[in-house]
């Protein structure tokens, strides 16, 4: 029987949930690296591309989704990404992101907390 690994009582986390898993590492080592005090879901998803192994990671997991690419990446901008972040000690939720755009989701905010 897998570890729970924070899933809760799921013996198999679903696809969502595997995904996180994947590309939390990824996600990871660019807050770690990331300057300023804030950004939006958006911003961080454009600064993962920039990264070559965060944007092999990403397109892996719109890859492993298995739809079409519009709805792959909503799941991934949509939960994917922001359950990543939601978890993480290093940032913190600041609210949603009015104005900000991203075809795939709703924008939110996000704070570097002091534990990077």
């Amino acid at each position: 029987m897998p570890s729970n690994r924070g899933h809760g009582d799921i013996t198999r986390p679903d696809l969502v949930d595997e995904l996180m898993d994947f590309l939390a590492p990824a996600v990871t080592n660019i807050l770690t690296r990331i300057e300023g005090d804030e950004f939006t879901t958006p911003q961080f998803i454009e600064l993962m591309q920039t990264d070559p192994e965060g944007k092999a990671a990403y397109d892996e997991a719109v890859r492993r989704w298995g739809e079409d690419e519009v709805m792959s990446k909503m799941v991934i901008h949509g939960q994917v990404i922001p359950g990543i972040l939601r978890r993480s000690p290093l940032v913190e939720w600041a609210g949603y992101a009015h104005g900000d755009i991203d075809p795939y989701a709703v924008p939110a905010w996000w704070t570097l907390t002091s534990g990077r």
